[in-house]
């Protein structure tokens, strides 16, 4: 066989340089680098020629490049130039409300705190009737529970038989003492009798008329008609002292009238106490502890009631909080579990030391081991517009925001920076 006509490629080795050049176009594609396409790849494919077929005279084609398109220049954003616009504005904006702003003090160490006692008496007794159930709510003078007056009201009858008794006593002294006044002036009338009788037997004892005898007797006599006036002034002085000094008095104002009428009035207090009343408005709690038929000592708390008025918030803000915070200064509230519903309060008293100064054991900062800690001072929020809103209960936690009306100002260190800039201006 001669060189000019030398055999053609077997088709599969064809096709082998087919996909090598399609492989190659792909990684130029994602490169970036438009692929080089030659002729026979822009045709459609071509079955395989037989093996048999006579080879060409014609040369084949060179390769034809295509150029690719031109790269369309992107639109540039102007999202860029408005946040470069927009950011000395945010900066200033923000050192504005840094400067005016800090005037709310706000503390989330809050709690609702409501007046409340054991409901108790001063008198023992067995519980007869109780007259509310759990959480009821009362109001002041509602009774709550009764304990059984037959003991109290039998005190109360012998106090007042025993005010009786005195009153009749002090009506005799009075009599008494008028009986010896009169006495007194019955003795004072016998005198000038006796002392001419006994004149008389002076006067014949001189002459030897009368007997030594008889002017004895009339001299004695004399002598027992004074003594016996004497006697009656010492009687009326004594039922005058036991009359308070004042014979003419009314009866009621007598001491002895009046011990025996503040017998009574205990024998009544103890009776009045054996119905057990509410001091104040509110809701008892705890109702179940006490039953009928139960012995309750004096003093004993039966159960517990809570003010439904007397209200307050007790909040422990840290000590570097309140260098502005004054009582009477306006406050805002607002309760975990009233999501939306604001209060609004003043400030009524902030305590003199901190919380840990009345504990059993306070701190002792001399040890070796001390580290400083920010204490927390107890302050008192008053409530003033609790009308209208959700009810509150003790113990409730709470979000206290309190208009000091002092904002915080520039930093230091820009402050100093004006003062030195004045100074060598």
């Amino acid at each position: 066989m001669s060189e000019g006509n030398s055999p053609r490629k077997p088709a599969d080795e064809e096709r082998a340089s087919d996909q090598v050049i399609h492989l190659d176009s792909q990684r130029e594609q994602r490169r970036g680098n438009p692929p080089v396409v030659e002729d026979d790849e822009l045709e459609t494919p071509i079955a395989p020629e037989p093996a048999a077929e006579a080879p060409s005279a014609q040369p084949k084609p060179a390769a034809v490049t295509v150029a690719p398109p031109a790269p369309v220049k992107p639109r540039r954003s102007r999202t860029r130039p408005i946040l470069f616009a927009l950011l000395p504005v945010a900066l200033v904006a923000g050192g504005y409300y840094y400067v005016v702003g800090g005037q709310v003090m706000t503390t989330d160490n809050a709690y609702i705190q409501a007046q409340s006692l054991g409901v108790s008496t001063d008198v023992s007794g067995t519980v007869q009737e109780i007259d509310v159930h759990d959480n009821q709510a009362v109001k002041k003078g509602d009774v709550l529970f009764r304990l059984r007056p037959a003991s109290f009201e039998t005190a109360l009858a012998g106090a007042k038989a025993q005010l009786g008794t005195v009153r009749n006593q002090v009506l005799t002294l009075q009599a008494s003492y008028q009986q010896s006044l009169a006495s007194i002036d019955q003795a004072q009338a016998d005198i000038p009798y006796y002392e001419s009788a006994f004149q008389r037997q002076q006067d014949l004892l001189k002459t030897s008329t009368a007997s030594k005898a008889t002017f004895d007797s009339a001299q004695h006599d004399l002598v027992a008609a004074r003594q016996k006036v004497t006697v009656a002034k010492a009687q009326a002085q004594a039922m005058l002292a036991q009359l308070g000094g004042d014979a003419s008095q009314p009866v009621e104002q007598n001491p002895f009238y009046l011990q025996a009428q503040s017998a009574v009035d205990d024998a009544q207090r103890n009776l009045n106490d054996s119905i057990v009343k509410a001091p104040f408005d509110g809701v008892v709690t705890n109702v179940d502890a006490l039953q009928v038929g139960k012995y309750l000592p004096a003093s004993q708390p039966a159960f517990s009631l809570v003010s439904s008025t007397d209200i307050w918030i007790a909040a422990e803000p840290k000590e570097t909080e309140l260098t502005y915070v004054r009582p009477g200064q306006e406050a805002t509230i607002s309760i975990d579990g009233y999501p939306g519903e604001v209060w609004h309060g003043t400030v009524g008293s902030i305590s003199p030391a901190s919380s840990s100064s009345f504990s059993l054991l306070p701190a002792q900062n001399t040890s070796g081991n001390w580290v400083k800690v920010v204490q927390r001072i107890p302050m008192r929020v008053t409530i003033d517009d609790p009308d209208g809103k959700p009810p509150l209960r003790g113990g409730m936690s709470a979000v206290v925001g309190i208009d000091t009306g002092h904002a915080r100002g520039l930093p230091d260190f820009v402050t100093d920076l004006f003062k030195r800039f004045g100074q060598k201006s």
